[in-house]
């Protein structure tokens, strides 16, 4: 494990960003888009929902990718209380992925289909399934970003300052 000890600084950084813009990204669609979504009318809402996903396909993908593969690599390089908390977080990561893939995807192809056409008459309850499965993947991926905090503020910090003290009595 020590040979890989000078990884592990810049993996915990990437881990605490990506999971940190992930709880972002999808913590303002919870609290702003889905919110402004019920306020337009519904062709608006749907026509607006499709191109927003155009454009989030990719950044979510790559963001959901580094997301979960940052914490369980920080999870390999590292022992006790920190690996725990790590492949905790990747655990929560993967799972926001595995929601968003199965769940809010398929409705994402729905609501396309809808645009296009014409709409389900179930429509109210589909989107609010989205809505539903939002909230899940907010959730998962905010617990991780917390875990990831703990991790670094909790964990970490009074052992950076137990090592700190010594070195500094003897400066």
């Amino acid at each position: 494990m020590d040979r890989f000890a000078s990884a592990v600084t810049p993996v915990r950084a990437l881990t605490v960003l990506s999971t940190g813009l992930l709880a972002g990204a999808f913590g303002y669609g919870a609290v702003n888009v889905a919110q402004t979504f019920k306020a337009v009318p519904l062709d608006v809402r749907l026509t607006f929902h499709v191109e927003l996903m155009k454009m989030n396909a990719v950044v979510m993908q790559v963001l959901m990718v580094l997301a979960a593969v940052s914490p369980i690599v920080l999870a390999v390089l590292t022992r006790g209380t920190q690996r725990l908390l790590a492949a905790g977080a990747g655990v929560l990561v993967v799972t926001s992925y595995l929601v968003t893939m199965f769940g809010n995807v398929p409705i994402n192809g729905q609501i396309r289909e809808w645009v296009a056409g014409t709409i389900a008459a179930d429509h109210a309850a589909i989107l609010e399934r989205w809505e539903t499965f939002h909230a899940v993947r907010t959730s998962t991926a905010l617990l991780a970003f917390l875990t990831i905090i703990t991790l670094v503020t909790v964990v970490l910090e009074p052992a950076r300052r137990a090592v700190a003290a010594p070195a500094a009595a003897a400066a």
